[in-house]
């Protein structure tokens, strides 16, 4: 009998709404994740801690641990502690990093996460992806997908405002990181997954061309959504594919030559817009700016404070940072002088 369909892996339950947290407890119990009591909630920095006392009433005698930060050693750390307490489940609590470490600790001990999410930065609520700080500097590491995830308006507006602000450069990115696979079919032949890409298309037009912005309840719902979303096409495609492209080489490039510079989200906004440059696609180039302008993000190397010099050297090392990869970056081999002359005339036509 020939197989009609394929099975999708997919969270059990995704809440995005006020006071969702305050309901963490009943559902770890009715999706039967934890039913003997013995979970771990790991938390970071910021509201971490706030978070934690909210939902101890419904966890009972859960285990309070510590994300020191976003690094390969803390998540490793907390790996060890995970598999010495016999958890059956983890609930990371925090932003980025504190879900990205406790991603990668859950999956080194063995156990369903929880992702509990106090912004929106960028789409690793939902994704099988770890971005983790090393000696080396920073690398992406395959972890299981979150087996739940809550998103509690009411703690993503304490958050601050440009860490919210950015998972709107993430998503964007998406638009450019789909034509990047296309291209990628187009000129090496390379698999492409039609669902993934529509799952990713579909996260970014959501968020495109919205009026409103974080301060709303309707589009801090549409971006957590999108962001998941996101996060979704890539466990359905099996790789980073459908949400990272030349946009994400540029960004990890940039973290690898000058570290703290920005935050994850708005260095891939300003990538995205770059890419669409080289393509020569004003249309796009417009809708990705104006969306990044409306909302107060970066746009131009300058925003975030680096020289055209240095984000020259960034697109220079950039194909470096995911080997095998082909994107526009790989597919005009510009030289160190042209890519410089491409980065000058991206400055002059987006204003700064």
């Amino acid at each position: 009998m020939p197989i009609l369909a394929r099975m999708l892996p997919a969270p059990l339950t995704m809440e995005v709404r006020r006071g969702a947290i305050a309901q963490l407890g009943t559902l770890l119990a009715d999706s039967r994740v934890a039913t003997s009591g013995r979970v771990a909630v790991a938390v970071g920095v910021g509201q971490g801690d706030r978070i934690a006392e909210v939902i101890a009433p419904s966890l009972g005698e859960a285990k309070v641990l510590r994300v020191a930060d976003g690094t390969v050693d803390a998540a490793v750390s907390l790996g060890a502690d995970l598999r010495k307490g016999n958890y059956e489940a983890v609930v990371g609590v925090g932003g980025g990093r504190t879900i990205d470490a406790t991603k990668y600790a859950a999956s080194l001990a063995g156990i369903p996460i929880v992702a509990v999410a106090t912004n929106l930065s960028h789409d690793g609520i939902c994704s099988p992806v770890a971005s983790l700080v090393h000696e080396g500097g920073k690398g992406s590491f395959g972890v299981p997908m979150p087996l739940a995830i809550m998103v509690d308006l009411e703690f993503v507006h304490d958050a601050p405002p440009p860490l919210v602000r950015s998972g709107i450069g993430d998503v964007l990115s998406n638009l450019s990181a789909i034509e990047d696979w296309q291209l990628g079919n187009t000129e090496r032949g390379e698999p492409i997954d039609g669902l993934a890409i529509s799952m990713s298309r579909t996260a970014a037009e959501a968020v495109l061309g919205r009026p409103d912005s974080i301060e709303s309840d309707a589009f801090l719902t549409v971006l957590a959504e999108a962001l998941i979303l996101s996060g979704m096409s890539m466990v359905i495609a099996g790789s980073s594919r459908p949400a990272s492209g030349g946009d994400h080489e540029i960004l990890h490039a940039v973290d690898q030559l000058f570290p703290g510079t920005s935050n994850h989200g708005e260095l891939a906004g300003i990538g995205a817009a770059f890419c669409y440059f080289l393509r020569e696609d004003a249309h796009r180039l417009g809708q990705v700016t104006g969306c990044l302008r409306r909302h107060g993000l970066p746009v131009a190397p300058g925003d975030v404070g680096l020289t055209i010099d240095q984000f020259t050297a960034a697109v220079m090392l950039a194909p470096s940072t995911r080997p095998g990869r082909y994107t526009i970056l790989e597919h005009l081999r510009l030289s160190e002088h042209e890519v410089r002359g491409r980065v000058e005339d991206y400055v002059r036509a987006v204003g700064r």
